[in-house]
């Protein structure tokens, strides 16, 4: 009788385990997506007024490198026309299936954006202004390929239901320099044995 109850029990414990393996989210999207913003990249930012008109275009540098392969990256953005420069970090979080846009610039406000692995777009949580205003702001990413890519900043006061542009951005990889070898000899000295100065 007792093998019998635990034969029953583990026929009912199995496919729950079964089906926590399957349901395990699928990250592969999002690893796809911080591999692609690795690296360094030339960026023309167009910036909007409220009323929507173009205050201004200037261009400048990000650059990510890896800080734990596949999950962390950190980065630098640098506007010298605007004399602006930031500090980035593009995360995926496990524990709340979220990838993650943190940034902080010389204000030492921290903006954190996020969104599900698969989404092209992240937004803030509502920040309440001093006006009395709520606040949201989202980032998406568009028209995506391996070496170009495009976003934009969008602001809203109504909870979502519209939105304001703030910044677009066009994102070139930069060439990746190599050594130059046009011609040149490079002479390798060979390690020399150490010699105690006594």
């Amino acid at each position: 009788m007792k093998k019998l109850l635990v034969a029953i029990l583990s026929l009912l414990v199995l496919p729950v385990a079964q089906a926590t393996e399957s349901s395990k989210p699928d990250l592969s999207v999002a690893v796809q997506q911080l591999r692609q913003a690795a690296g360094r990249w030339n960026v023309t930012t167009t910036r909007y007024a409220d009323n929507g008109a173009v205050a201004g275009v200037a261009t400048g540098t990000w650059s990510f490198d890896w800080v734990v392969p596949d999950r962390v990256l950190s980065g630098k953005a640098v506007i010298p026309d605007w004399n602006q420069s930031a500090g980035m970090l593009f995360y995926l979080n496990e524990r709340l299936f979220t990838l993650e846009m943190a940034q902080v610039g010389a204000d030492g406000q921290l903006v954190v954006m996020s969104g599900p692995p698969g989404a092209a777009s992240r937004s803030t949580p509502v920040v309440a202004l001093p006006d009395g205003r709520k606040m949201v702001q989202r980032h998406t990413r568009f028209r995506v390929t391996p070496d170009r890519f495009e976003s934009r900043l969008e602001t809203s006061y109504d909870g979502g239901q519209s939105w304001k542009p703030g910044y677009h951005q066009i994102f070139v990889r930069a060439p990746v320099k190599s050594p130059d070898s046009s011609g040149r000899m490079y002479h390798r000295t060979r390690p020399q044995p150490h010699v105690p100065l006594t």
